[in-house]
């Protein structure tokens, strides 16, 4: 707590402060060091008070009193929060080796044990997973004993231990499969499945389970959690297929867009999770069967035509499969199909001004341009120019030309911010020309997600989104006081489509941060990239240092000169940079020649290959494609994924290398034939190879990676997380957290095992 320095001075008699201020105030300086140290003891000692409660504690008296209630914490905690730096990252990991939430929960679940309302509760507060606990034992196909198959018509005395009669008991368990049931059939051996199955001898928390196996036995309890997030999009615009035949998908670059329920809290905590309250996926007999609890306004999805108030009305909407866009509308219906994100209108009430969707749509994390929250900051000085569909501004360019003419009238300073308003779509030839001293700042206001759509506006030169410093030949470029005077460029919370981004001339930082720079420049309807060789980010003949985080990005083109210039740094952090594919370039200079540039990469995802000058720093991160460094001797890749043969500088503790190393040290110590030791080196390699659920941008779990993926890479981080974008999610920690709560909360003669949905 802060507190005046004056504290003790201010308690001094007014002769004792006149005599002082006579001879320069020694004493008050004297007073002011000792009420310094007053305050830390006092603050000391009301944090002692506050580390009695798990709420406020510090993070070090969290085992303490998990001990005092019986809490077990997971090896580890102690040197997270020992080896971290006080960063937010060390942080993370210590929360979830150690989550607040389940500690002090622990007394409370405790006498919950054996509920599945509690396994599943345990799971949202453990892992921050939303769960459902399922008993297989209700849907496991048995054969009933005699006395159930009595004349329901007759009433029939409860059975013993359960409080319900026979037929009750009957009915309450799975039952054979009635083919007139749809969705039922839709819903099979999903968590929320009530068809009996045969017995399986497999255990549900066996580590070698097959997809659907080790599950319906009496003994067995599976906790279904769902790892990807459901995100909104609200009312942004559709994309038109085809106007002739009034084709839209929801997602606004084209492609095909799985709809996600939007979950609302459970009633309470002895509930059972049910389709409304988790993120699972609309398939097309779920909304046909629920269409009133999916769609509206405040619901998972909604529908607006020709700028009107109010969404087109339920009765107006049919669910079908749109998959070959052969289901034809009459007339008023509007058809939806929620698999694939595809609408289809009536010819005669086609909409004429647009169409504007509200939608749900599953990723692993808030990654990228999203309505996701985020840190905006505004200086005190500077007032943004808002854009947007009620705003004083509708283009991004009238904004920025009336930055320009603020500064020549004085009334704006050097700090340009121009903030979009709306998740809706901004059609433009954006060029952006700055001057030595300014910062450009463009970014997307909190809560929403704009998309920038660059054009083939012109035909003889390229559409780039551009933005221009100085050139670097200017007698200020090469005057190496000018310090930090040089323009900085920030873009943020955007989504830039159609095209990519190109930067020239003397620029000091280039700044982005939770944006998409789309990979292939723009999607096709099954997510592959239309232009999969085009680079989203081209450095030519710029002295940027470009800093990225958080974001997506296609390949990065650098073009300078390296006679006159220094290698450009890169530094990439919780990103992803895609190349479309492992053999084409994500990070190169022309024809595929080696960028002049000094790469710093953390805690990413490089999907194809990295040809450049030097890597200074490379940790926690995936290169899936082959690595060409031209200045090896300096640098490190540490924890990392690079492919064998990749050029690289000195690695430690990265792979393929250890797997090498491990098969090396077997064969040494005669463990291995030198036969066997040759399989293994060609095998290993390729066992460790990554493995993701998805590599297409625009798929929800694009970049994730995938059940079958090595321990190697799931578990090969620095800190025991897994390697790429998603290491601060800390899957693994929490898996294991989860794994020992179930143990503790199953009952007595009961397997739990965690099956994962998404």
């Amino acid at each position: 707590m802060s507190r005046s320095p004056d504290q003790l001075y201010d308690l001094l008699p007014r002769w004792d402060k006149l005599r002082d201020a006579q001879v320069g105030e020694p004493l008050r300086a004297l007073l002011a060091v000792i009420a310094e140290q007053v305050d830390l003891t006092r603050t000391n000692i009301e944090q002692l008070y506050a580390n009695w409660f798990i709420e406020t504690c510090d993070d070090w008296v969290v085992p303490y009193l998990g001990d005092l209630v019986g809490y077990q914490i997971l090896p580890g905690y102690a040197e997270a929060l020992s080896g971290g730096d006080g960063t937010s990252v060390a942080e993370a990991l210590a929360g979830r080796l150690a989550p607040r939430r389940d500690v002090a929960d622990t007394v409370h679940d405790r006498r919950r044990k054996g509920t599945l309302a509690l396994l599943a509760e345990v799971a949202g507060s453990v892992a921050d997973w939303p769960a459902k606990a399922v008993e297989f034992a209700r849907i496991t196909a048995t054969t009933a004993p005699i006395r159930w198959y009595e004349d329901p018509a007759t009433p029939a005395p409860a059975l013993p231990g359960t409080g319900l009669s026979a037929v009750a008991v009957r009915e309450r368990r799975g039952r054979l499969v009635d083919l007139r049931d749809g969705l039922a059939l839709d819903l099979l051996d999903s968590p929320f499945d009530t068809i009996a199955h045969r017995g399986e001898v497999r255990r549900v928390d066996s580590a070698s389970r097959a997809p659907g196996a080790g599950r319906y036995a009496p003994p067995e309890v599976g906790v279904f959690v769902w790892r990807l997030a459901p995100f909104p999009l609200t009312h942004a615009p559709a994309h038109c297929i085809d106007r002739a035949r009034n084709e839209y998908t929801f997602s606004i670059l084209g492609n095909d867009t799985q709809l996600v329920v939007n979950p609302v809290a459970e009633p309470s905590a002895e509930h059972s999770a049910a389709i409304d309250n988790v993120p699972t996926r609309i398939s097309r007999r779920l909304l046909s069967e629920r269409l009133a609890d999916l769609y509206g306004p405040g619901k998972s999805f909604a529908i607006w035509r020709d700028g009107e108030t109010d969404p087109i009305p339920p009765a107006n909407i049919v669910v079908a499969d749109l998959s070959q866009w052969t289901y034809k509308a009459k007339r008023g219906q509007v058809v939806v199909d929620p698999e694939t994100g595809r609408m289809v209108f009536n010819a005669r009430s086609a909409p004429r001004q647009g169409v504007w969707v509200t939608y749900h749509y599953a990723a692993v994390e808030g990654l990228g341009g999203g309505e996701y929250p985020r840190e905006v900051t505004t200086p005190q000085d500077v007032t943004p120019y808002r854009v947007g569909p009620s705003e004083r501004f509708e283009r991004i360019t009238d904004a920025f030309e009336q930055w320009r003419a603020d500064q020549a009238a004085g009334t704006a300073g050097s700090d340009g911010i121009i903030e979009l308003t709306a998740s809706s779509a901004f059609q433009e030839q954006l060029e952006f020309v700055l001057e030595y001293g300014e910062r450009f700042t463009l970014r997307a206001a909190d809560g929403a997600r704009p998309v920038i759509r660059l054009l083939d506006w012109y035909s003889n030169r390229p559409d780039a989104l551009v933005v221009r410093g100085p050139g670097l030949d200017a007698p200020e470029a090469s005057d190496p006081n000018r310090g930090t005077d040089a323009p900085h460029v920030v873009l943020d919370g955007l989504l830039i489509t159609g095209r990519g981004v190109q930067v020239n001339g003397d620029i000091a930082t280039l700044s982005i941060t939770d944006s998409t720079l789309v990979p292939g420049w723009t999607l096709a309807h099954h997510c592959g990239p239309l232009f999969p060789e085009e680079p989203s980010l081209i450095l030519e003949a710029t002295s940027a240092c470009t800093q990225i985080s958080k974001s997506i990005l296609g390949s990065i083109l650098v073009i300078t000169d390296e006679v006159r210039h220094d290698p450009l740094p890169i530094h990439i952090a919780d990103s992803v940079l895609d190349a479309t594919a492992r053999d084409l370039p994500a990070l190169s200079g022309p024809d595929c020649c080696i960028a002049f540039a000094e790469l710093h990469l953390y805690r990413s995802t490089v999907i194809g290959e990295v040809h450049t000058h030097a890597i200074q720093i490379a940790e926690n991160s995936i290169l899936s494609g082959n690595v060409n460094v031209a200045r090896r001797g300096v640098g490190c890749v540490r924890f990392c994924y690079a492919p064998q043969g990749s050029r690289t500088p000195r690695r430690y503790d990265s792979q393929p290398d250890l797997v090498l190393a491990a098969v090396a040290e077997q064969l040494a110590d005669g463990l291995l034939t030198t036969d066997q030791a040759a399989g293994l080196q060609r095998t290993e390699p390729l066992r460790v190879r990554p493995l993701f659920t998805s590599q297409r941008y625009g798929t929800a779990a694009y970049a994730q990676l995938s059940s079958g993926c090595a321990r190697e890479i799931v578990r090969g981080a620095e800190d025991g997380s897994e390697l790429g974008v998603y290491h601060n999610l800390y899957q693994p920690q929490r898996e294991d957290n989860l794994t020992a709560r179930l143990t503790e909360s199953t009952p007595a003669g009961f397997d739990a095992g965690i099956i994962y949905v998404s």
